[in-house]
């Protein structure tokens, strides 16, 4: 599937950005395959072309994979509402659509928060017409963006105060604007840091296979007027022991109720470094983020991709014929090497198990 015209009707360029957004109707993505080279966007308006967005990374970034996702099924609902004889069978459709979404992407949880308050908001009108269904679904779908952004914005100021003392910090893969509806939550905290005042240099992962830290997260700081140093993954170690690193900060795709985090592949080996070295290693997410089904980190899926993503670069192959590949996109950082986790309901501590209960009862 191709990407649509460089720009939108209206849409001025601006450091904020907006990776999820509804036009006319037309449910758009910033086409996050084409950065940094050109900012595209996708039309991911029928559940197909949100599907194949949300695999193949047109959209990515826990938060953002929840919003678009949410936003696919209202759209979803409006086309089907014309087609359905009545609303059970429209719920029923609806039914599918969403296992359909939920099964795209396994590991980040905000794709079936957000899926589910979605439908559940479509099951709660049993007496309404589809249409009528179909218009809340997407008026409601829409307001995660501004939720999600005012979120964010509340991670950024409760971790801003974390990094006053700090000279630098390192940031793995991408969890910035692209990642979320704006701002970011690891990016966010930066972002926030920055705007109290604080001069950081930010060192970036450059996050293979992806690349998400040299494509997304170097771009997404450059256009904030913020100039962060690219580092190749292996260089973290010692960049630490020669005391160029103060605090590690990342995002995470889902955190389990005893504060076990999964997030991109390499950050478990971060957590390790930054213990090693005596670094604090905060972990930024909303909420939604956190997972009350599972228990520990171990009973999170943890989603495996195509080879190619490691044997090709820039479509050249870099190993011979034959080489076995595993590509785990995440990994599980266990709770005790995390110093903090940064929520919009506050800074979470050890005991995990005690403070991630009353966050989610707040």
């Amino acid at each position: 599937m191709e990407p649509i015209a460089s720009t939108l009707p209206g849409q001025a360029e601006m450091n904020v950005l907006q990776p999820i957004s509804v036009q006319d109707g037309r449910v758009i993505l910033i086409d996050q395959r084409q950065l940094p080279e050109k900012l595209e966007y996708f039309d991911a308006t029928e559940l197909s072309q949100m599907v194949f967005a949300i695999k193949e990374m047109v959209v990515r970034g826990a938060p953002a994979i929840g919003v678009a996702a949410a936003i696919g099924l209202a759209a979803r609902a409006i086309q089907l509402a014309p087609e359905c004889a009545d609303t059970a069978e429209f719920i029923a459709q609806l039914k599918i659509a969403k296992n359909t979404l939920q099964d795209s992407r396994p590991t980040a949880v905000n794709l079936r928060w957000a899926t589910e308050q979605v439908f559940a908001l479509a099951c709660s009108q049993p007496a309404s017409a589809a249409s009528v269904i179909a218009n809340d679904m997407m008026k409601f779908a829409q307001n995660l963006i501004d939720d999600d952004i005012r979120i964010n914005r509340s991670i950024g100021d409760n971790g801003a105060a974390l990094l006053n003392d700090c000279l630098s910090v390192l940031t793995h893969c991408n969890a910035g604007a692209l990642a979320t509806c704006g701002w970011g939550t690891a990016l966010g905290v930066i972002r926030s840091a920055v705007e109290n005042g604080v001069k950081l240099t930010v060192y970036v992962d450059e996050t293979r296979p992806r690349q998400q830290g040299a494509r997304l997260t170097v771009w997404e700081l450059q256009r904030d007027g913020i100039t962060p140093t690219l580092i190749t993954d292996s260089m973290a170690g010692y960049m630490m022991a020669k005391g160029k690193v103060d605090a590690v900060i990342v995002g995470a795709d889902r955190i389990a109720r005893n504060g076990d985090a999964a997030n991109k592949i390499g950050t478990y080996s971060l957590a390790v470094l930054a213990r090693a070295h005596e670094i604090p290693f905060y972990v930024a997410a909303p909420i939604s983020t956190i997972d009350p089904l599972i228990a520990t980190g171990a009973e999170i899926p943890i989603e495996e991709r195509d080879p190619d993503e490691v044997l090709v670069i820039s479509g050249q192959r870099i190993a011979a014929e034959g080489t076995r590949v595993e590509n785990p996109a995440f990994d599980v950082t266990p709770a005790h090497l995390i110093t903090a986790v940064i929520t919009e309901n506050g800074v979470l501590r050890a005991p995990y198990v005690k403070s991630i209960t009353e966050a989610l009862e707040s």
